[in-house]
């Protein structure tokens, strides 16, 4: 007889493929055209909100890995808080305007093109240009299962947002924050614009390290009683500043000495000068630097006095000791150059290039020459003007920043500009931005801790804010000031009034309308009195201010502020995370994130950072089409993001077997949950079941806290070492006997499937925020005792598993099953057995603390356990004092079961007979 028939087989029709790149497109589009997420949102109403804030991709380009991290970590951390019963909020953003979607309209159309626009036409280009982007961003998010509220993303280049930022603005300026100046900056002369210290990058680059002798004036030597030569000798890299010199900075704490050859530095640095060949006399005088101070030297280029001033910014590590110091070109010498009165001089015009002002105060020799001229190549003449004054020159290769959108090196460059002021004192307070932000950071948990450490330093050395803008994409620094005084107008009715046009029309309206119909009716100001300001904001104060423009507005349902959770790439300390906390801090002294989240960049399975010529790059849609989003999805779950992630083919791959390994115990599970109808009680779990039970629940409960403290990795790490060793290494090979054998409702079998029901139901929760796609695929699926009245994943809410009574101690069982496994991966080599069913262990059973015979012989998966053997002796083992023995069983082969356990060959076993009667 064929007792196949009689077998109680694992059954059910989830696929062991998942068939990824065919089947997930197909079921993210149901999730779409459904609405999930609005459906998410009205299944946990009334629970407590969890926020997370997008902070907004750049409109440019389509989305790479980096991007695929950031969007897939943001849906894991919300969906997790989701499946924990939470009321979850994530509305995507994108920053829509600067300078990469304006330069790239216009290297498109040209330059005379776009000059022949109107300001609110090449606007208008930039926007389509954007949205365009945009389409192509969202399309690609959509495809990784993000669930966010697609529908209703924020843009800043919005109308309604782009007032919000405005009014942002105004409630900066309210607070007295809003200063212009005029100072050095970071400009990029090959976009022609001022620059943020976040949007600069640093690149090595090569230049010119010079000395440079300044003879003191002859009043200067008659103060100081020296006859004859005596100059100060500054170090510098760049020639092309000194035209700009108006001083020399001395460390007010140094000596300075005079050599014989007549030359002044820093006695601290007087051997190296030695040594490098720039003096060569002993030293025949020493000077305290506050004798030096507001002496004069002259500049060898032009003949203009230098003044020489004190400044905490020189430092002993390097050069002479005595600093050039070009007002007009360096936040050091500005600050210095404020405390002293010297003047600013900038001859250097937005395209990086000399202007009328050297001929105009004869800043150079044969000055009309050098009009017109790029300042990088004026060096080579400028040292040559500098003859026997140049006392030695070389070059040298150095860390310097560069634009990050045109890649090409930065200057400084004093113009006016409006900043954000960080130690000016807000109206009606004690305090200043920079200690109302680092207040606000106190009360912030960070992810890793180390993070705070890169936060906080930044924000107490950080300059004032640089806002403003000299481009046309962005939101305007729309205010009126007066022809005559220059004072700006912050007139409330004013400012409202140009909030309310923005929210209707946009910001071009700034560029459209006339000041007369910007101004509210019947408005107390003249417009023929009153000039606008053309410069727009720095993008950074874009997204800075979104936390205003999206949470606080009312125009979104996104969420509550502050925000739960600010997640971003580790370089945001510099950027959004910053710039958020600055104007939270301004506006509401608080932080505008609860928590913050910082990832890394992701690099090649060697660490090499990802270029085209490397050939390297791993694009989303290649990875989608080849594995599936759940690869991808899988691979952040399972990766350090803390730190640089790496990715490769081979790093796929072996995820994709990973993915391969749960899909199969979740298969595995659920069909052998087949035909459970109802639970157990608690106490009528058997032994087996108690131990993988209390397992199980010590184990997702170690899960859930890594979860909890968005440590993924370190959980999915204990989620899988349980999977591979405890639950499919051991009980679920060792319970298939009374799964497949047992009487379909025998009390052992029903136990089982209760247990695997629990452990199902409760790890569907745990992998959901990662797995969504395959967990609403095990629904599809599901058996109805396991899915009950869920419709999709997104009604699974995740269950502990249950408290049951204690069961045994694992660690002389686990032993003893490694030991006796060794011997039967020999024996089955040898070929003297093919099945464990054949053995059976001799000895000291009780000291096994499984009580029950049947759970004991199922833990080794034998015929047989007792204390004396019935067949030929095959091997020991022994397990600290005790001996057991394995043998052959005497008895014969149940055709159904396979166990030895027939009185006669070809007849059943007891238990087999008794279910087949049945």
């Amino acid at each position: 007889m064929d007792y196949k028939d009689t077998l109680l087989l694992p059954k059910t029709k989830f696929p062991m493929r998942g068939n990824l790149p065919n089947n997930e497109p197909k079921r993210y589009k149901r999730w779409y055209d459904e609405k999930l997420y609005e459906q998410m949102k009205a299944k946990r109403e009334g629970a407590e909100i969890f926020t997370l804030h997008d902070g907004p991709p750049y409109a440019n380009g389509d989305i790479h890995i980096g991007h695929a991290l950031n969007k897939i970590l943001k849906d894991i951390i919300v969906k997790y808080n989701y499946f924990q019963g939470k009321n979850i909020r994530f509305t995507p953003g994108w920053d829509c305007h600067g300078l990469p979607i304006e330069q790239k309209v216009e290297d498109k159309m040209g330059r005379a093109k776009k000059e022949s626009l109107s300001i609110s036409k090449f606007r208008e280009i930039c926007r389509i240009t954007a949205q365009k982007a945009i389409d192509g961003q969202k399309k690609g998010f959509k495809q990784l299962g993000i669930m966010a509220d697609w529908d209703n993303p924020y843009l800043t280049m919005d109308f309604k947002f782009e007032a919000n930022i405005y009014r942002t603005l105004c409630d900066i300026a309210k607070r007295g924050l809003l200063v212009e100046r005029h100072k050095p900056i970071f400009w990029s002369w090959a976009a022609r614009t001022a620059l943020a210290d976040a949007e600069v990058e640093y690149e090595d680059k090569e230049d010119y390290s010079i000395y440079v002798n300044f003879e003191l004036s002859n009043e200067a030597k008659e103060k100081l009683d020296i006859d004859g030569k005596a100059g100060v000798i500054i170090w510098t890299t760049t020639p092309w500043t000194l035209p700009s010199n108006t001083g020399i900075s001395l460390n007010p704490e140094e000596i300075y000495i005079l050599s014989g050859d007549g030359y002044i530095v820093a006695e601290a640095r007087y051997e190296a000068m030695v040594d490098e060949g720039v003096i060569e006399g002993e030293i025949i005088k020493r000077f305290n630097s506050k004798d030096l101070e507001k002496l004069e030297a002259i500049n060898p280029l032009n003949s203009r006095t230098s003044t020489i001033v004190l400044g905490e910014h020189v430092l002993m590590d390097g050069g002479t000791g005595c600093v050039h110091t070009a007002p007009g070109h360096g936040e050091d010498d500005y600050r210095v150059g404020l405390k002293y009165n010297l003047d600013v001089i900038m001859p250097v015009d937005e395209r990086g290039c000399f202007d009328e002002l050297v001929v105009g105060l004869n800043l150079i020799p044969n000055p009309k020459e050098f009009v017109g001229m790029h300042i990088f190549k004026a060096n080579e003449p400028i040292l040559e003007l500098l003859s026997e004054n140049l006392l030695k020159v070389t070059k040298f290769t150095h860390s310097y920043p560069h634009c990050w959108r045109t890649k090409k090196p930065l200057i400084y460059r004093a113009t006016n500009q409006w900043f954000i002021s960080i130690d000016d004192k807000l109206k009606g307070e004690d305090k200043s931005l920079r200690e109302l932000s680092l207040d606000a950071l106190e009360g912030v948990t960070f992810y890793p801790t180390t993070s705070k450490n890169r936060l906080k330093p930044m924000i107490e050395g950080r300059p004032d804010w640089c806002i403003s803008r000299q481009r046309s994409w962005g939101v305007p620094i729309a205010f009126f000031r007066k022809k005559s005084t220059k004072e700006i107008i912050l007139d409330r009715d004013v400012l409202d009034n140009i909030a309310s046009i923005f929210e209707n029309r946009g910001a071009d309206a700034w560029y459209d309308m006339s000041i007369e119909e910007l101004l509210p009716e019947n408005s107390k100001y003249n417009p023929n009195e009153l000039e606008k300001i053309n410069d727009i904001l720095d993008v950074w104060f874009d997204s800075g201010s979104t936390w205003n423009a999206v949470l606080k507005s009312g125009n979104y349902d996104a969420g509550e502020y502050p925000s739960s959770l600010y997640l971003e790439g580790s370089d945001q300390h510099r950027g959004w995370f910053q710039s958020s906390l600055l104007l939270s801090s301004a506006i509401n002294r608080v932080s505008p994130y609860k928590n913050l989240i910082t990832h890394g960049f992701t690099v090649d399975e060697k660490g090499e950072k990802m270029s085209k010529s490397k050939g390297n790059v791993i694009a989303p849609d290649k990875v989608i089409k080849q594995y599936g989003s759940e690869i991808l999805r899988l691979w952040v779950a399972l990766s350090d993001y803390q730190n640089d992630l790496k990715i490769s083919n081979n790093i796929l791959k072996q995820t994709a077997e990973q993915y391969r390994k749960i899909r199969n115990t979740l298969r595995f599970l659920m069909a052998n949950i087949d035909g459970l109808e109802s639970l157990v009680e608690l106490n009528e779990y058997g032994e087996l079941d108690r131990w993988i039970l209390t397992k199980a629940r010590e184990v997702f409960g170690a899960v859930k806290s890594s979860f909890d403290e968005y440590d993924f990795l370190r959980g999915f790490s204990i989620l899988n070492n349980f999977i591979i060793n405890e639950l499919s290494g051991i009980y679920m090979d060792i319970t298939k006997d009374r799964l497949y054998c047992d009487a379909k409702d025998s009390q052992t079998r029903r136990a089982t499937q209760s247990a695997m029901l629990l452990i199902t139901k409760s790890m569907l929760g745990l992998i959901a925020p990662t797995l969504t796609y395959t967990v609403d695929e095990v629904l599809d699926y599901a058996p109805t005792i396991l899915k009950g009245n869920m419709e999709s994943v997104f009604d699974l809410v995740y269950e502990e598993i249950p408290i049951v009574e204690a069961s045994f101690d694992d660690k002389f069982l686990l032993q003893a099953r490694d030991s006796f496994s060794e011997i039967v991966d020999r024996l089955k080599k040898d070929k003297i057995i093919k099945s464990t069913l054949e053995l059976e262990i001799i000895g000291d059973i009780s000291k096994f603390p499984i009580k029950n015979r049947q759970d004991l012989e199922d833990w080794f998966v034998v015929s047989r356990m007792d204390e004396t053997k019935t067949g030929k002796e095959l091997a020991k083992f022994s397990i600290d004092d005790s001996n057991y023995t394995i043998s052959l069983v005497a008895k014969e082969k149940c055709p159904r079961c396979w166990r030895y356990a027939s009185e006669k060959k070809n007849s059943l076993c007891n238990r087999c007979q008794k279910v087949i009667d049945v």
